[in-house]
């Protein structure tokens, strides 16, 4: 069965808007936030929100404080809509909600917004593969899911137009949007340093461990070292990214020195290995703590409550739709952006058993 979306006032009021702008029913500079809302029959905070998400858009231009708006008319019309294909880290990343909210909001900005036939881990993360697959894909730009350095690299050398959401961009004149999870990791790791634990492990993608940790990491590193606990290949393990490789990870952790803290990076892992706990009737918190680098939906269902690191997409979104804007625009936009991410402790943590 397939699932209704339903809109929110904001965005029926931001579509409508949307869509005789694209008429050119106005010209110049729009009528004032008390014009449109009568016109609308809606509320002049919701019209208000409209008009800056069209703002977000790079359709409107704000003017100042109670000044009008002004229309951006190469970005309405005149502008051709872009072919955007979403490369994904892995096939199941097209299921997550907040990809989902950014296709949708791509595709209602007037953009062809797809994700590619392949991802980057069906192409075997190989950047060669990877390359040949983008050469053949008819594309305008092209949006990279938590990319490799590797890749992220190979991207900023070709002229196609590409952003990079997550993923190692810093330092790439590539435009990007991440986040900022080094302090929220790094308060996570406290917290379980403070409860007794010292076997601490950090499950996270390949990305992130090399060629050197990602900020991510750091804050999880420093922060044991901070406290004098060494760290190396135990805290920080490889492995490989299917779900028998991560088995197999968490087997042989357990197997000599069991660790008895995990800060697990994405929701799936975090499922994963709370499922391999119960296998092993380990209950969490009373036997193991246990923390998602994410946050989801279905957290809210759980008792104990699950500590995470907690995060809004909605930056992200509007800053890659803005830059898909001044692309059709025809502006040069490289501006990367990270979002704050903050850790809530939440009732999976214990002391070490």
């Amino acid at each position: 069965m397939s699932l209704m979306r339903l809109q929110s006032a904001v965005e029926q009021a931001a579509a409508f808007l949307r869509q005789e702008l694209q008429r050119r029913r106005w010209t110049g500079r729009m009528p004032g936030v008390d014009q449109v809302a009568r016109e609308l029959g809606v509320s002049r905070k919701t019209t208000e929100a409209a008009l800056k998400r069209l703002e977000s858009e790079g359709l409107l231009e704000g003017q100042g404080p109670r000044r009008r708006r002004r229309i951006v008319t190469p970005a309405i019309g005149s502008s051709p809509a872009l072919r955007i294909a979403i490369l994904l880290h892995a096939a199941p990343d097209r299921k997550v909600s907040y990809m989902i909210e950014l296709l949708h909001e791509l595709v209602e900005a007037g953009h062809a917004a797809r994700f590619a036939e392949k991802s980057m881990q069906d192409l075997g993360m190989d950047v060669r593969r990877i390359a040949r697959f983008v050469q053949q894909t008819e594309a305008d730009a092209w949006l990279v899911m938590a990319g490799s350095r590797e890749v992220l690299e190979w991207f900023e050398a070709q002229p196609l137009p590409a952003f990079a959401l997550f993923g190692r961009f810093r330092g790439l004149s590539i435009a990007a949007a991440g986040l900022d999870k080094r302090p929220a990791c790094a308060a996570a790791t406290q917290a379980l340093i403070g409860l007794g634990h010292q076997r601490i492990i950090l499950l996270c993608r390949r990305p992130l461990r090399l060629p050197e940790p990602s900020n991510m990491a750091k804050g999880f590193l420093d922060m044991m070292a901070h406290h004098g606990i060494p760290t190396g290949d135990y805290n920080l393990p490889d492995w490989e990214e299917t779900t028998e490789g991560l088995l197999r990870c968490l087997e042989a952790l357990f197997r000599v020195t069991p660790p008895t803290a995990i800060i697990s990076d994405e929701v799936p892992f975090f499922m994963a290995v709370l499922q391999f706990l119960g296998r092993r009737r380990l209950r969490v918190p009373e036997d193991f703590s246990l923390i998602s680098t994410d946050d989801d939906p279905a957290f809210s269902f759980c008792m104990p409550p699950v500590a995470h690191i907690a995060w809004d997409a909605q930056p992200l979104l509007r800053r890659i739709v803005r830059w898909a804007a001044n692309l059709s625009s025809h502006r040069r936009d490289l501006r990367q952006f990270a979002s704050e991410a903050h850790f809530i402790r939440g009732g999976t943590i214990g002391p070490p058993a």
